[in-house]
Parts: C-alpha cells; sequence; structure tokens
C-alpha cells in the first residue's frame, strides 16, 4: 500500500508498506489480550513473607494436648506468634507465573494497532534524520508542525543517534527502535512516528 512519507519540512512524498503491517485484520481481543499480559508482567511482585514452613526453629509441640487447661497449640511456628510464620501473605516474584505471550500474538496485535492508527490518521512516516537536531526547541517545533505532541518514535539507529539529546526531555514522547517497542507503547501513544528505514526494518519480520 502506497502511503505518505514527509520530511521534517511538511513536504509529501510516498512509500510502499507492506499490507500486512497498515492493512492487517484489527482484532480488538487480541490487542487486550496482549495488553493485558504485558501490563501483568510488568508488575513488580518483590512483596515476600515466610510462610510456616519457611520460619527457622522448633517443631517441637510447646505444651501438652490435653490437661493444661490452654487452648491446643503445636510449635511456635505457627501464625498466631510472634515470629511465626505469615498466613497467605505475599509469596515473592518466583511463586508468580510470567503471562507467556508467543511470537504470533505479539506481531498480529503490532499490525492490528499500526493499520487501526492508520485508519484513523495518526500513523506518520518520516524520511530518515540525516541531521543531528541538538536543541529541544528545534524538535518541539517539528513536533508540533506535524500535531504529535503525544508520540511514540520508532527511529533506525542513526536516526535515533541524531536526535535522542533533543527530544528525551520533551514530556508524553517516547524515542525507540524496531527492536524495543511492544503493542503496549503503540496503544498508550496517540501519534505513531515511524523513520522510512525503520517501517521497512519493520516489514521484514511481517
Amino acid at each position: 500500500m502506497k502511503l505518505d512519507k514527509l520530511n521534517i519540512q511538511g513536504t509529501k512524498g510516498s512509500i510502499d508498506v507492506s499490507d500486512k503491517i497498515v492493512l492487517a485484520k484489527i482484532n480488538n481481543k487480541l490487542v487486550s489480550s496482549v495488553l493485558y499480559k504485558t501490563n501483568a508482567n510488568y508488575k513488580g511482585r518483590k512483596a515476600k513473607t515466610k510462610q510456616k514452613n519457611e520460619i527457622t526453629g522448633s517443631t517441637s509441640k510447646i505444651y501438652a494436648q490435653k490437661g493444661t487447661g490452654n487452648a491446643r497449640h503445636a510449635s511456635k511456628k505457627a501464625p498466631i506468634f510472634v515470629g511465626g510464620g505469615v498466613a497467605h501473605g505475599p509469596k515473592g516474584e518466583k511463586r508468580y507465573k510470567k503471562r507467556k505471550l508467543n511470537k504470533n500474538e505479539k506481531k498480529l496485535s503490532v499490525a492490528s494497532i499500526i493499520t487501526e492508527k492508520n485508519n484513523t490518521n495518526h500513523l506518520i512516516i518520516l524520511d530518515d534524520f540525516q541531521k543531528t537536531i541538538l536543541k529541544t526547541k528545534e524538535m518541539n517545533k517539528i513536533l508540533i508542525k506535524f500535531e504529535a505532541k503525544n508520540s511514540l518514535i520508532i527511529a533506525d539507529k542513526k536516526s535515533k543517534d541524531n536526535i535522542i539529546k533533543s527530544i528525551r526531555n520533551i514530556p508524553n514522547v517516547k524515542i525507540t527502535d524496531v527492536n524495543h517497542f511492544s503493542a503496549y507503547d503503540l496503544a498508550k501513544f496517540k501519534k505513531i512516528i515511524f523513520t522510512e528505514t525503520s517501517i521497512k526494518e519493520l516489514e521484514k519480520r511481517y
């Protein structure tokens, strides 16, 4: 499919992009599932309490079962005693299973979101950034021109190196490359900006 390709001055050209990326089937159920799994895997599960079987100490019965007039107890490791184990406490990261995402799910969800962004005119393809842009003010003007103040920029390595210093202090804008973005990133930002080389690199995967 032919799409508009822009340079930083706003001059239009055109570029052929694979239909598998920009004319894919929009599968909202799959996208929702992928986003749910991604968010669940991002959560830190570091809180950890010791269970009864993890407490160091004697397992002997503290007094006789009958005849004392007191309640029945086993060892001091029981949860009701100070220093005992904790019942139903957080179990730490290792006890929680990571939700698996297979490659096909990732690819289809990414294509689905990119297609939707293209349909709503929120997909922008720019020429590679050949010159280094150091000033945040200059980069900010470019983003305002393309109405991309809330955007994810997926750049090739050279373009990324040329603009990363000018873009890192702009809020609601993230820069990455084709190896380090997910469906979650695509869904989070309003506009998606690809450089010419980066969209071609993504095409090879489909």
